[in-house]
This record gives structure tokens, C-alpha cells and sequence, in this order.
């Protein structure tokens, strides 16, 4: 691209903002306004730039955060790089892409997962059980995925919204990944009843555990 300064990308990003994008992220507790197809064709036109993605960081833009993401080199970050880029990720989706184009291609992302499950600040939390998810579905050996439960039964019901998603989201990969788990977590989705009226478009899975459980159940045999 012609101009790659940060003045340059800003005012590319300036250029894709859509105000309606925005109007209706904002009603989900998001409050990027760039579509998200364009943002990364910018990205891809950029290519890996770490020293740009630093300072699209720092602007606190979330349009500019997303981007940096999709620009940045994950090992070009520390530990606690990552945590703190996580407790000032302002919103869901910059957090969601900070997690998969980030925290899950590092080295400190186990560490991570580890210390943020037990944070006090439910967001963080959340991105504990994010990354535990990703665990439980492609490296489930030496968890404990009956201790997990215990957790998700004592304390899913009560959780803050996002937290409280996290945990679900767990609840139902442990079902769907381990058999001989699957009659308590479907037990404990029912008895939680979580996210069981949640309003789900036709040809959605719904959220709520013991259906999400049996519906990808299905779909593998």
C-alpha cells in the first residue's frame, strides 16, 4: 500500500468506517465499525508489520486493536504483554482475536491459560475457560476434566455474561469430546438450565448445553 505509517493505516481505517456497522455491534457490547472482511483484506495487503501493530495498539481504537492483531507476530509478545493487552482489550471481539490470532500461537498460552481461570476480573476469567476449551477439544491430556465440571456446576449459574459463556462453551466441548463425561454434562446443562431460551436462528445450534451436545453428537456418528 501507498502509505503504511500509522497516520496512513488510520486514515484507510477512517475511510471503511461505517456507522451503521457500528449501530449494530453496539447493541451486542461491541463497538467496532469497520466490516470485518475489508479489515482483514487491509491486513493482508499490510503483511506482517509488528512495529505498526504496537502502535495501532496503543490508539485504544478498536478498529485500529483489530487490525494490529491480524498484523502483529505472535512471538513478538511476552507474557505479560498478553495479559495486560488482555485486561485492556475493551471489548469482546478484540479480546476473541486477541485469544485465537495471538494467545493460542505462543508459547505462554497453557501458563496463561492457567493463572487467568482463577482471576477475579470475570473478562479475564473468561478468557481462562476460552483457552481451556481449545484444551479440551485437541489436548485433553493431564486436565481434569471432572474437576472442570465441579467448577461449571458450583458456579456457572451465577457467572456474568461472558464468563458464563466461557463455562458453557466448556461444559458442552466436555460432553461432546468425552463420552464417558457426557451424561453429566448434559446432566448439569439440565439441571443449570443455562442459555435455554437463549433465541436461536433456524438452522443454529443452540447454546444450551444438552442440545448443543446431542445435536454435534449427532453430526459425528
Amino acid at each position: 500500500m501507498a502509505d503504511a505509517t500509522l497516520a496512513g493505516v488510520r486514515a484507510r481505517l477512517a475511510d471503511l468506517d461505517d456507522p451503521k456497522i457500528r449501530a449494530v455491534n453496539e447493541k451486542h457490547g461491541d463497538d467496532h465499525s469497520v466490516n470485518l472482511g475489508k479489515l482483514r483484506a487491509l491486513a493482508k495487503e499490510l503483511k506482517a508489520q509488528p512495529d505498526l501493530a504496537l502502535e495501532l495498539w496503543r490508539t485504544g481504537d478498536t478498529n485500529a486493536r483489530l487490525l494490529a492483531l491480524l498484523v502483529a507476530r505472535p512471538k513478538q509478545f511476552g507474557r505479560d504483554d498478553l495479559d495486560r493487552m488482555l485486561r485492556e482489550a475493551g471489548t469482546p471481539k478484540v479480546q476473541d482475536w486477541l485469544l485465537v490470532n495471538i494467545v493460542k500461537k505462543t508459547r505462554h498460552a497453557e501458563e496463561l491459560r492457567v493463572a487467568w481461570l482463577d482471576d477475579a476480573d470475570p473478562v479475564v476469567a473468561s478468557a481462562g475457560w476460552t483457552l481451556t476449551v481449545d484444551r479440551v477439544a485437541k489436548k485433553p491430556d493431564g486436565l481434569d476434566l471432572s474437576g472442570l465440571l465441579d467448577v461449571i456446576e458450583a458456579e456457572m449459574k451465577a457467572a456474568p455474561d461472558r464468563l458464563q459463556w466461557a463455562m458453557n462453551h466448556c461444559l458442552a466441548q466436555i460432553g461432546i469430546e468425552h463420552p464417558g463425561l457426557r451424561a453429566r454434562a448434559i446432566g448439569i446443562g439440565e439441571r443449570l438450565g443455562v442459555l435455554k431460551d437463549y433465541p436461536t436462528p433456524p438452522n443454529c445450534t443452540s447454546p444450551y448445553a444438552p442440545v448443543w451436545i446431542a445435536e454435534m453428537v449427532k453430526r459425528q456418528a
